[in-house]
């Protein structure tokens, strides 16, 4: 699967993000060396903005990894801020643990072990920020999980809604939504979409930086 950016403009993206620290230095290289997926300072940059137009101090990730995207998010956070991150692998979410202790941030972050739809019915919200990040066959139970959690003027951002490394491309998901055939991935991102763009409580853009990320703004 090509890169559904020009390369070009891929590099602009990183040259406009803000300067990384050194932890999240290590973090693309572990994520280089190791062929782990991340967002990418491009859409990093774009998290930790909407971050900052939304005042956010309560953010909750669906699927976290080894704390990536949730560490772009931290340094807009105020200083009694919160993000959840949330992660089925306990070795991963140790590495998460691990990169924000060395940032400073680890008193900005909730680490929760599990199931992110499960764990996130044990919270009350308000969500300023939410981060769709889990399977792509339950994006939409995400968004049913969160909506009624999130902030009125709050945002939720979801990740690879272009494309996903070789699982589907920008044309697969154009077939999936004109009701073509497409790859089961392609399919699930679809649903999403249309589950989104048609909830009158949201509004929803997309913006194509990595791999892609759609913002819905609650209304």
């Amino acid at each position: 699967m090509t890169d559904p950016l020009p390369e070009a403009i891929g590099r602009l993206c990183r040259r406009a993000a803000p300067e990384p620290d050194d932890v999240l230095d290590e973090m693309e290289t572990t994520a280089r060396e190791s062929g782990f997926p991340t967002i990418g300072p491009g859409a990093g940059a774009f998290y930790r903005l909407c971050t900052r137009l939304t005042a956010a101090s309560s953010v909750f990730e669906f699927g976290s990894g080894f704390g990536y995207s949730a560490y772009w998010v931290a340094p807009a956070l105020p200083p009694d801020g919160r993000v959840v991150l949330t992660e089925h692998d306990p070795d991963e979410l140790d590495m998460a643990r691990e990169f924000f202790a060395r940032g400073g941030y680890d008193d900005r972050a909730v680490f929760e072990e599990g199931d992110a739809i499960e764990t996130v019915e044990r919270y009350d919200g308000p969500f300023d920020l939410v981060l769709v990040d889990n399977e792509d066959d339950r994006y939409v139970e995400a968004f049913e999980a969160v909506r009624e959690k999130v902030a009125p003027g709050g945002m939720v951002l979801a990740d690879n809604v272009i494309a996903a490394g070789d699982q589907f491309g920008p044309d697969d998901l154009l077939d999936a939504l004109d009701g073509d055939a497409a790859p089961a991935t392609a399919r699930h991102i679809a649903d999403y979409y249309e589950r989104v763009r048609a909830d009158p409580d949201f509004e929803t853009a997309l913006v194509p930086v990595g791999e892609g990320i759609l913002a819905s703004v609650r209304l």
